[in-house]
């Protein structure tokens, strides 16, 4: 079915509420991973086998507290991600050198972000017209800034964000670390992993390798074929015609889950 029209004074906040973005939330680890610094990082300092969801999960509260949060909201969760990232540094003389507060690590997390969002938007819901794409994407940087990256580390505009990343995609190499990682993450064991996420994992690896760029998807290691593209396909298909039809409640679940949470939490 033939998508028409565009949205028009569109923001971040009316991207990021949309739930189907979340499943592009797997391209987004997966292409942080593939900076080597960000890997070691994650495989020296975290448990993905223990806790699958954790970093999808805390990925997911931070947007959402840093998009639709209050003041103090987001100052609580620059707070805490500040706590979380203090220990992740390399130590002297260890190889690859990482510090989890590198602004320029900030910055391709960010745009991991960002870019994820966008490709999942693109595929599923009607395109924004050009003043909303620039609007958006300018909206984005906050998650780089709100944890001190220096905002004119963002790439001015869409166009200059694609010619920058593109160059990044094209220089990034896999490391063994991070390949690792990515197999934890896309095929959860007991006990860390409850029997509806390992009921759901086909179909998030099929999402996941098949927004992949090409050339990060080999060097994952991850299998993708002809046959795997026309299941994504139609799996995506039909996604953009039943999208539109459900109900907001639903489509913005968790972000309002999240914010509760979050509230409750601190109540």
């Amino acid at each position: 079915m033939r998508r028409v029209g565009v949205i028009r004074n569109s923001g971040i906040r009316d991207i990021a509420a949309e739930a189907v973005i979340v499943a592009a939330g797997g391209r987004a680890i997966l292409l942080q991973l593939a900076d080597p610094a960000v890997a070691a990082g994650v495989a020296r300092h975290s448990d993905f086998v223990a806790a699958p969801l954790r970093r999808l999960t805390g990925t997911l509260d931070y947007v959402y507290l840093v998009v639709f949060g209050t003041a103090a909201e987001r100052a609580a969760a620059r707070r805490h991600v500040e706590r979380a990232h203090t220990p992740v540094r390399s130590e002297p003389g260890e190889s690859p050198d990482y510090a989890a507060d590198d602004a320029r690590l900030q910055l391709w997390v960010a745009a991991t972000l960002y870019d994820s969002a966008m490709t999942m938007h693109d595929l599923v819901l009607r395109p924004l017209d050009p003043g909303a794409a620039e609007r958006v994407y300018r909206e984005y940087a906050v998650l780089g800034t709100a944890l001190g990256m220096p905002a004119e580390l963002w790439p001015a505009t869409t166009t200059d964000f694609r010619s920058w990343w593109d160059e990044r995609i094209a220089t990034l190499v896999v490391s063994e670390e991070a390949r690792g990682v990515a197999r934890d993450l896309l095929h959860p064991r007991p006990p860390g992993a409850p029997l509806w996420l390992r009921a759901v994992m086909p179909l998030a690896r099929l999402i996941t390798t098949g927004l992949l760029d090409e050339r990060i998807r080999r060097q994952f290691g991850l299998p993708w074929s002809p046959w795997r593209q026309r299941i994504l396909d139609a799996v995506l298909g039909s996604t953009r015609i039943v999208w539109p039809i459900i109900p907001a409640g639903l489509r913005h679940a968790p972000a309002i889950s999240s914010l509760r949470r979050h509230r409750r939490r601190r109540a």
